[in-house]
């Protein structure tokens, strides 16, 4: 449940839903925190949407003041580190997660795919709609990726974090975590960020947050929180000269592929930032992730 559902961030004693209203708002100086459809929940006047940043993905219509957002994020980022001993983790889709193509582009020797989409015998390889044609696209989650969020979800609240547009990331997700209990509604696609990736957009302080991608230009002003995972392509690619795993009827290892590994290195993260109770409000992934970073290069060098 989302902080911004439970307490009111408007600048006064008496806490409110976010719908409710009060008799002695219009007694005291309304930032706006609130709006909805671009009417403050507060006062019930218009608000120019320039005076926030809309969050349609969580509920639509909605617009948080920068101070609420500010405020929000500090206080999630608290409780969930508190009560739940969990930090926030946000994941790239496409070449993290899954990989997906079109059935027009594949080669003779990956069409044999086509018949093994959502059979019994491929629980990882599903079929998916485009413009009516339910053969158009397939796409095959990354091995690996099922034990991963499982044991991902124990330690972040988690988000999905794509470039491609809603109705995409809805069927990947109907594929990954049907019943929602991974993301909820944390997704957010290129509907509301069409062209880079930002955190503004997730409701959490920086330092507790860690981003698993495949690429890094699209984190510009967030490199520091980012894990770069490997590549995952399992379908022929353009520019591809060698063999791929499809046409190869192989696949990226189970115990030491990209997820594997990064699964690790969260872990380790994670283990740091909560080692210490009393020091968590200075604690910081970014931090951490430098600290790991360093320590791998000097154990490198001692080797060698």
């Amino acid at each position: 449940m989302y902080v911004v559902e439970n307490i009111s961030l408007e600048p006064r004693a008496k806490r409110q839903k976010l719908n409710d209203s009060s008799s002695s708002s219009s007694r005291v100086s309304c930032g706006h925190w609130y709006v909805h459809y671009g009417i403050c929940t507060a006062r019930k006047s218009s608000v120019d949407k320039r005076r926030g940043r809309r969050f349609d993905y969580l509920f639509d219509g909605l617009q948080l003041s920068h101070e609420a957002v500010a405020l929000t994020k500090r206080v999630t980022t608290i409780v969930s580190c508190l009560n739940e001993k969990k930090l926030y983790l946000v994941l790239d889709l496409d070449h993290t997660l899954v990989h997906t193509s079109r059935v027009s582009s594949f080669s003779e020797a990956e069409k044999y795919l086509i018949e093994e989409a959502n059979s019994k015998t491929r629980g990882d390889l599903w079929k998916m709609s485009s413009q009516g044609d339910p053969m158009a696209l397939l796409t095959k989650l990354r091995p690996f990726l099922g034990d991963f969020l499982k044991e991902a979800n124990e330690m972040f609240t988690m988000y999905v974090y794509t470039m491609g547009n809603r109705d995409y990331a809805d069927a990947v997700l109907k594929m990954i975590d049907p019943e929602k209990i991974y993301f909820g509604e944390r997704v957010i696609t290129k509907d509301e960020s069409p062209y880079m990736k930002t955190l503004d957009l997730v409701l959490a302080d920086e330092r507790g947050v860690l981003i698993v991608d495949d690429s890094r230009d699209v984190w510009i002003d967030h490199k520091s929180n980012l894990v770069e995972i490997s590549k995952y392509n399992y379908f022929r690619m353009n520019s591809q000269e060698s063999k791929t795993f499809s046409e190869e009827k192989t696949d990226e290892s189970v115990n030491d592929g990209g997820l594997a590994n990064v699964l690790k290195l969260l872990k380790e993260v994670h283990c740091g930032f909560f080692r210490d109770k009393e020091e968590l409000e200075s604690k910081d992934v970014r931090m951490l992730l430098q600290e790991i970073e360093f320590n791998r290069v000097d154990e490198a060098c001692v080797i060698l």
